[in-house]
């Protein structure tokens, strides 16, 4: 199984690809910059080979600013009329494509202004042709590839915009060169189009090979799908491969509930990894699946990450729900318990493990900080289940609190260390006497933080439990970990504000996860945050939840939620890594196809 943090690399890779492609210029300045092409490049190339005469300059100035009137007559009706049905190409993004290709057929007629000076009009009228058939085949292979419209569109829309520009210099050339130059150009801009596509499909159908080869599936549909997820957040194109390449499996819940006169606070943790990035599979399932219990049970309720790793990300949306639905529906049990012991803490090495038992049921969890502490694999948490039985114990709740990381994975190195905290935590809990006990509960959504700073939308959430004089308070933040040294400052910033124990957890959620680039591609709790600002909001909710605080039962269910669709961690590696392997097949195949259809074209020249 590939390693979390390659996969994090691989993912990371895949997004500058994709972001990189899509680089945009602001609107405004993509239409002046064409409008200084057209009318400044184009134009004053003309003006000095024609002469430079009120006429000339005439001349000049209606083919430049024809040019740039088609152009954006042109990129209006695509966005809207031929693309309309593509979210991906706005104006904006039709005029930053159609900027890139000025560029590019500027510099040929840059240049074959400059070999005119010297051979004569006709190199210039032969460079200005090369540049429509580079033109041509550069949006043949961006609409092609990236478009999600029919083939049809996608064609017309590749040739219209070179077309009617080129019918433009017709014009300008019959009447300033030759009116017989028109009928014999005419050959080769009929025969470039077709010589320019032939190259793009045969370049692209390289590209489907590998996909093919490796998923059975086409690449390039699956590469429309990432740039529809990764450019406007449309995610069931995406999720359509997924689920086409996943697999089902049973998943297992977790749910601990509080009530008290109402149903009070509730931890539920799905054996689902909320994965793999942005709003793609589970992605958003703990703040999801909190929205809709809260919705539905009317107490604040938090999702922690399970121990487990990506072999169980949801393959789409519709999974997302199956889950949610069927914990909603399960939950309509009576909570019995009224008594629980107080939390403690035991270290064994770098690991930590604390454990509150309620009833007959053992609310563990883990952490490493302030070493790393990632995803676990799930025979630890089978482990603490046993363990928790030989005291007697109907149930375990185990909890990968998920709450500290730095340049170093090595979570796999201390597990052997984490078993034997978890064991001698479970055997210390179980040997104290229990009391009644109270709860209260409270969620707060910093307006501050965002998913760009690693805040998810379920926000912060409190939990407080006070057993006798203790007091302690779980922190649950919607976000995927939080950097190494936070966590004691919340725990020590909550000690002083009279909580007895306190432990923070986060929900591993991916939804902030390819949002940004950067070494991980997501922003841990606490990277670019205000530590001030977040700790007052803890510190707030936590009060807030103590305030709160009334006399509770608990209750525990687990239960199995039967053929979910699943992805698992080996699938998404090599998902994501097939966009670096598609762009190393695309170095290997793009020099020989496209400098051959060069080839033929300057040849094509030749004949007149």
């Amino acid at each position: 199984m590939a390693p979390e943090n390659s996969l994090s690399r691989s993912m990371n890779s895949a997004i500058k690809h994709y972001s990189s492609m899509f680089f945009l210029p602001p609107y405004k300045k993509a239409l002046f910059t064409i409008a200084v092409i057209c009318i400044g490049i184009v134009g004053v190339s003309t003006f000095a080979l024609f002469g430079m005469s009120l006429e000339g300059l005439a001349n000049s100035l209606a083919l430049g600013l024809s040019l740039f009137a088609l152009t954006l007559l042109i990129d209006t009706v695509m966005s809207r009329i031929i693309l309309g049905v593509d979210p991906i190409y706005i104006l904006r993004r039709t005029v930053a494509l159609s900027l890139f290709c000025w560029v590019l057929w500027g510099a040929f007629i840059l240049i074959g202004a400059i070999f005119a000076s010297m051979f004569g009009l006709l190199m210039w009228v032969k460079f200005c042709l090369l540049g429509y058939a580079a033109v041509l085949t550069l949006r043949a292979v961006v609409f092609i590839a990236t478009s999600a419209a029919s083939i049809s569109r996608r064609l017309l829309s590749a040739l219209l915009q070179p077309t009617l520009c080129i019918v433009a210099f017709l014009v300008f050339w019959a009447t300033n060169i030759s009116s017989a130059l028109p009928l014999q150009v005419l050959p080769f801009i009929i025969i470039s189009p077709i010589v320019g596509c032939a190259a793009v499909f045969l370049f692209l159908s390289f590209l489907d090979r590998l996909g093919k080869k490796i998923y059975s599936m086409p690449s390039m549909p699956l590469f429309r799908a990432f740039m529809l997820n990764w450019v406007v957040g449309l995610n069931a194109p995406l999720e359509g491969f997924l689920e086409r390449m996943g697999e089902d499996a049973d998943i297992e819940v977790t749910l601990l509930k509080f009530n008290a006169s109402k149903p009070k606070a509730a931890v539920i943790v799905p054996n689902v990894h909320p994965g793999p990035f942005k709003n793609i599979g589970s992605s958003l399932l703990p703040s999801l699946l909190k929205q809709r219990f809260e919705k539905q049970y009317g107490c604040d309720t938090c999702v922690p990450l399970g121990i487990l790793g990506h072999e169980l990300d949801l393959a789409s949306q519709p999974q997302n729900h199956k889950i949610i639905s069927h914990i909603i529906t399960s939950a309509q049990f009576d909570a019995s318990d009224n008594v629980a012991t107080p939390l403690v803490k035991v270290t064994h090495g770098p690991a930590t493990a604390s454990c509150q038992i309620f009833g007959k049921t053992a609310l563990l969890s883990f952490t490493l900080a302030p070493k790393t502490t990632e995803d676990l694999p799930q025979e630890l948490g089978r482990i603490v289940r046993e363990e928790a039985e030989k005291y007697g114990l109907d149930s375990a709740i185990v909890v990968n609190s998920h709450n500290s990381i730095n340049n170093i994975i090595d979570t796999e190195e201390f597990l052997e260390e984490l078993r034997v905290a978890a064991s001698n935590c479970l055997k210390k809990a179980a040997a104290l006497p229990t009391n009644p006990f109270m709860v209260g509960a409270a969620t707060v959504y910093p307006k501050e933080f965002t998913l760009k700073d690693g805040m998810g939308t379920g926000g912060i959430t409190a939990i407080v439990v006070q057993v006798e004089n203790q007091k302690t308070a779980y922190i649950v933040i919607d976000g995927n970990n939080m950097i190494s040294g936070l966590r004691e400052k919340i725990l020590e910033s909550l000690n002083a504000s009279g909580f007895d124990e306190c432990e923070v957890f986060t929900t591993d959620t991916h939804a902030v996860s390819a949002v940004v680039t950067g070494r991980r591609g997501y922003h841990p709790v606490g990277e670019v945050m205000d530590h001030n600002l977040l700790i007052g909001y803890i510190k707030n909710v936590a009060r807030g939840a103590e305030a709160n605080l009334e006399p509770s039962k608990a209750g525990c269910l687990r239960f199995v939620v039967p053929q979910v669709r699943v992805i698992g961690e080996t699938r998404l590696h090599s998902l994501t890594t097939l966009v670096d392997k598609g762009i190393q097949k695309a170095k290997q195949t793009v020099v020989p196809i496209f400098a051959l259809e060069g080839l033929f074209l300057v040849l094509l020249l030749t004949l007149f």
